[in-house]
């Protein structure tokens, strides 16, 4: 059948491996010092993977391929003596046509949560004081050579956070210059090359990473990382991982 799957090049992969632990379906492992798909079926084709490869080796392309198969998935995680993925929180939605919904990425799966009690309001809407000091935000829009990121406390954010972290201005925004991003629909080399040039125009003291717990949120993490090694400075750097209900993961 022709779907997406995940395609690795080899002569990028320089066999790191920090993209096996992020395939929930355990459809890549290392051979001879080299990423590769353990089997087609094994591969829902989401791109978890994408966001954890720090040489840009792993893609989704279409092509022939067996299809996704769950219960092959079970068997293949079992024989390693790996857990089969689970989201209890999840209700499984009936499947249309046999299609498989959501795969092992849990950034795309649905879920429901129950919503926190209501307590009384202590201030009325709108009356909370935002800490944004700039505009825009986007890493896509902002330019680089901006007055407000000279000698500034760099703040680089996946964009769901602020909606799964209730205490985002506060916490975090507070004092910092601010980014954002997402690694999973946007162009991660791009994101590396932007926060590169920023590192080298501007005199950042500290980078702060917050991203979502989901495998495919990495990505703006490893991005940063690299851009701080090539701009050839020591800027002190710090990651947060936040967890899709809200929680501090560290």
């Amino acid at each position: 059948m022709l779907r997406k799957i995940v395609n690795i090049d080899r002569d990028k992969c320089d066999g790191c491996g920090l993209c096996v632990p992020s395939c929930a379906e355990g459809a890549i492992k290392i051979v001879d010092g080299k990423a590769v798909l353990a089997a087609d079926n094994l591969c829902d084709g989401l791109g978890a993977c994408l966001g954890e490869c720090p040489r840009d080796a792993i893609t989704v392309e279409e092509r022939e391929a067996d299809g996704f198969d769950e219960t092959a998935v079970e068997q293949h995680l079992a024989a390693q003596g790996r857990p089969v993925p689970s989201h209890p929180h999840a209700a499984p939605a009936p499947a249309a046509h046999g299609h498989h919904h959501g795969g092992g990425c849990p950034g795309s799966r649905a879920m429901s949560f129950a919503r926190p009690q209501e307590t009384p309001a202590s201030e009325t809407i709108g009356s909370r004081q935002s800490q944004l000091a700039q505009w825009p935000v986007q890493l896509h829009l902002v330019s680089t050579s901006a007055p407000y990121f000279q000698g500034a406390d760099l703040l680089i954010t996946a964009d769901c956070v602020p909606v799964a972290y209730a205490g985002y201005h506060e916490d975090f925004l507070k004092g910092h210059s601010v980014v954002m991003g997402c690694p999973k629909l946007d162009d991660n080399q791009f994101y590396q090359q932007k926060l590169t040039e920023l590192f080298i125009r501007s005199d950042i003291k500290s980078v702060t990473v917050l991203k979502m717990e989901v495998p495919c949120c990495g990505g703006i993490a490893v991005a940063a990382r690299q851009a701080i090694a090539a701009s050839g400075k020591e800027i002190p750097y710090r990651e947060v991982t936040i967890g899709i209900q809200g929680q501090v993961r560290g």
